[in-house]
């Protein structure tokens, strides 16, 4: 691939906060499969998280997206499957045909893998209307909608000769940052979806434990890389994710814009 499609550029920036600056960072054919992994993860993330869908529906239009991502993408067949939703859906999801264009095509089967699985675990969790009750099921969910991101980027380390990793600490990686997302959105996710990621009996103070723990195998995660392009893409999501903590355990809803651009510098001199 000479070029990647300028428009996946400008979704990338409209859609992703945390991760454009990172994925800049990368090689170029690392740099195109991250960001076209990233619009694909996207695209049925605002499915999972769309306010208007019924759960059920939610639900049957996942487990059929994921059956989808299993086979040579037929684009005829997304759309009737989003059907009458389609009128409510963002752009990043509706196109998701160019998404899966944009990426390199000898790593496409690791990014529809994840997005396959990704899929089933969120339809799994929108049919049990996110009802966390445990450590477990927070686990669980924590795994379909960020650890196994963590995994997919391990394996595309792997894939281009660049990174050996473990994978415990590449899904603790992705489960740190979700953590981190959880405390953030706690209130606004009660309030507008009527939804708790906290399971039975804990408090704020045992999420933060949660967060801690899980952002602490993911500087060991950090510890296993070598290569710098690389290194430089882990570490602004992770150092944002300490800040943000920090702030928030300071009584903060999150970080000042000007922490967040002393971060990216930050870690870019490091």
């Amino acid at each position: 691939m000479s070029r990647f499609p300028e428009e996946a550029i400008r979704m990338l920036k409209e859609t992703s906060r945390t991760f454009y600056i990172p994925i800049t960072f990368l090689q170029k054919e690392l740099k195109y499969s991250v960001a076209s992994a990233y619009l694909v993860f996207r695209a049925i993330d605002e499915i999972e998280d769309h306010e208007e869908l019924d759960n059920e529906v939610k639900c049957t239009i996942l487990m059929q997206v994921g059956e989808l991502f299993k086979q040579p993408f037929d684009n005829e067949e997304y759309v009737r499957i989003l059907g009458r939703t389609k009128e409510q859906m963002p752009e990043v999801t509706l196109r998701l045909e160019e998404w899966l264009q944009a990426c390199p095509q000898d790593v496409l089967p690791i990014v529809t893998n994840a997005a396959s699985e990704m899929a089933f675990g969120m339809a799994k969790w929108a049919k049990a209307n996110w009802e966390i009750r445990t450590r477990e099921d927070l686990d669980d969910y924590t795994y379909y909608v960020a650890g196994l991101v963590g995994v997919m980027l391990s394996d595309l380390w792997e894939y281009y000769g660049e990174e050996k990793t473990d994978r415990e600490l590449a899904i603790s990686y992705g489960r740190g940052l979700q953590a981190v997302n959880i405390l953030r959105n706690e209130k606004e996710d009660l309030a507008e979806r009527g939804v708790s990621f906290v399971p039975d009996g804990w408090n704020r103070a045992k999420l933060f434990e949660y967060a801690d723990e899980n952002l602490a195998k993911a500087d060991e995660y950090m510890k296993s890389l070598n290569k710098k392009s690389i290194v430089l893409f882990c570490r602004l999501p992770l150092a944002l994710a300490h800040k943000t903590l920090k702030a928030m355990r300071e009584g903060r809803e999150k970080m000042t814009r000007a922490e967040v651009e002393q971060t990216v510098e930050e870690v870019q001199i490091r």
